[in-house]
């Protein structure tokens, strides 16, 4: 076993229907207990932000083996919109987050997802979105449009923004945070970090592919391996990588390490949500 994905509409609820406090910590924890042949991963996807407690975090900072990484969806920043998403709190109250979690997880990376275009966005609450998306500099950002469709909660609501309004704000902002994933990129060039093997790239066969622990599947960027040569390279391998290129969203590197034993599998557990 390489690599454990815990998923859930949201994680972060894991066990409050059995009346388990701080459930998802707890099952983290023994997670990470588990005595296993191989350095393993173990990582959850999603958690709400009103649900991440300072149990969690230091939960994930105290254990090599959970990954350093989190997939927040905030859907926005702006209060009058998240308000109308009903959801709730602001740009201040996620920064303060964020900052929490970066100062108990050094090195953490951190996911989120924006809606642009939700009904009665203006263009002083997508400007609130692009400075507070400019402050936070998150290490992935996944940006969607709006969709009315009528089995939408939002769907009645007013204030109703073009298609082309939406389109532009999504480029604007995908543009921004390509800026910072770049810049964040560039300053891993020269460090080494454990990668794990995936196998051919679905572009050619004669380029390997590998991910960062804060590379979740999938959804993220990868590390494409600079000349393999004649190295034994198989899926499931742990190896160990030093970054040479920096690109948009991926990294390119060279592997500096032997490979180890017999690689182990990737095992993804899906959904964890208990709670109703």
């Amino acid at each position: 076993m390489r690599e454990i994905n815990l998923i859930g509409q949201d994680t972060t609820c894991y066990g409050e229907d059995l009346g388990i406090k701080d459930g998802l910590a707890l099952l983290l924890e023994r997670l990470a207990n588990l005595e296993t042949s191989h350095e393993k991963w173990v990582r959850f996807l999603y958690c709400y932000p009103n649900k991440v407690t300072q149990r969690l975090l230091d939960t994930i900072a105290a254990h090599d083996s959970l990954v350093k990484y989190i997939d927040m969806p905030l859907q926005h920043a702006s209060a009058s919109v998240l308000k109308r998403m009903k959801r709730g709190a602001n740009a201040d109250i996620f920064l303060k987050l964020l900052d929490r979690m970066r100062q108990t997880i050094p090195g953490v990376a951190i996911r989120t997802s924006m809606i642009v275009g939700f009904p009665g966005e203006t263009e002083e609450d997508f400007e609130t979105l692009c400075q507070f998306v400019k402050a936070a500099k998150f290490d992935r950002l996944g940006v969607f449009s709006y969709s009315d469709e009528d089995t939408n909660g939002a769907y009645h609501l007013d204030g109703k923004v073009d298609a082309r309004t939406i389109y532009n704000r999504k480029r604007k902002l995908m543009a921004l945070q390509r800026k910072i994933s770049r810049t964040r990129n560039r300053a891993l060039i020269g460090r080494e970090f454990p990668v794990l093997v995936e196998g051919p790239s679905a572009d050619s066969e004669l380029v390997w592919q590998a991910r960062l622990s804060t590379q979740a599947p999938d959804i993220d960027g990868v590390c494409y391996i600079s000349d393999p040569g004649e190295q034994a390279l198989e899926a499931g391998q742990m190896r160990r990588m030093r970054i040479t290129e920096a690109h948009d969203y991926d990294l390119t590197g060279e592997l500096v390490d032997e490979p180890n034993a017999v690689p182990a599998s990737l095992v993804q557990i899906q959904p964890v949500l208990l709670a109703r």
